[in-house]
């Protein structure tokens, strides 16, 4: 009777906190959406006009970007005629995508009544990541660096109205990840990779201000995320794997936390103070408490090789894209954001 009771006992304990852990899940899972098409390797950044109920997603080794309504979360178009598609910026004013093609080291521009090719700026190799100033309408995308065989990094800057670019900034890096962009000041933020560190560039100077290294804490920094209303950065580093948590005005490491080392992106969700880490197989959610502390709060388990996420506040959805393997096509996977 004693042994019976303790088994009944730790079943209930066990289905209790399942049922706990799933209640607390902070993303709730809603749908696939499959891409057919795209067999090869991996996908690099989305972008996205919730306005427009559209979402982009470049398939960096497919050489296309996939196009979705947000409205029915369904595929509507592939534009196919790209080498390897890095990242974008979409015009709703003007209806028009910025596409940044890494194997032809130039900005394609598309029409998105049509998806007509409607012009190109032509940049240095290896051009990949990029950010958008919405006030000045000017894209910033990286290019040049080891990729290019140069010993420094460029962030062009396009002016997305007139199509053409309109100068250059130049970085001590060969390897520059991730952008943020402060839209309260000129200030810009840049992952150098390379470096182990982070640039603080003045976009009206066009200028590195500062760097601040991270070496102590990790190496080889690929994404960041922005805490813009109270000056805080999130910087992931890959060896070993861990969020650093940096006073965006000072550069002082405030906090850090272990963290996966293989991922793409980290998006910052200001509304519920969280931090979302595209990694392999889950998603890693954490959540920041006052001003100098932060916890994992989920681990959603997703597939293989999903390192590329998006957050669109407006829906209150995390869009997830997970790669071609074995029997299953590539998709993008939907979650709703559960406060």
């Amino acid at each position: 009777m004693k042994k019976q009771s303790i088994l009944l006992l730790t079943v209930f304990v066990l289905f209790s906190l399942k049922a706990q852990c799933q209640a607390v899940q902070p993303l709730r899972f809603v749908q696939s959406i499959p891409i057919p098409s795209f067999h090869d390797g991996d996908f690099d950044h989305f972008a996205t006009d919730p306005d427009d109920h559209l979402l982009f997603l470049t398939g960096e080794e497919n050489g296309a970007v996939a196009v979705f309504d947000l409205n029915t979360n369904k595929l509507l178009h592939i534009i196919t005629d790209l080498k390897a598609p890095h990242s974008m910026v979409y015009r709703h004013d003007i209806k028009k995508l910025f596409v940044v093609d890494g194997d032809t080291a130039e900005v394609r521009i598309y029409e998105t009544d049509n998806y007509r090719p409607v012009g190109s700026i032509k940049l240095k190799e290896d051009a990949d990541s990029s950010t958008y100033d919405p006030a000045t309408k000017y894209m910033y995308v990286v290019n040049g660096g080891e990729g290019a065989e140069m010993k420094y990094t460029l962030i062009s800057i396009i002016d997305t109205t007139a199509g053409k670019q309109i100068g250059d900034i130049k970085v001590d890096a060969e390897s520059i990840e991730a952008l943020a962009l402060e839209k309260s000041s000129p200030r810009m933020y840049a992952n150098l990779e390379s470096n182990n560190a982070v640039a603080v560039i003045d976009r009206e100077k066009r200028t590195v201000i500062a760097t601040w290294s991270i070496e102590k804490e990790a190496k080889h920094n690929g994404p960041l995320a922005f805490d813009e209303a109270d000056k805080r950065l999130f910087v992931v580093g890959q060896d070993p794997g861990k969020i650093i948590l940096m006073d965006a005005a000072s550069g002082k490491i405030i906090n850090k936390l272990q963290c996966i080392g293989g991922t793409d992106d980290a998006v910052w969700d200001p509304q519920n103070r969280r931090v979302y880490v595209a990694g392999v197989p889950y998603i890693y959610i954490y959540n920041l408490i006052g001003n100098h502390r932060f916890r994992q709060i989920g681990q959603v388990p997703t597939s293989f090789h999903g390192e590329t996420g998006i957050l669109v506040p407006k829906l209150n959805r995390y869009y997830l894209a997970v790669n071609h393997h074995g029997n299953t096509p590539a998709e993008v996977q939907v979650y709703e954001v559960v406060p």
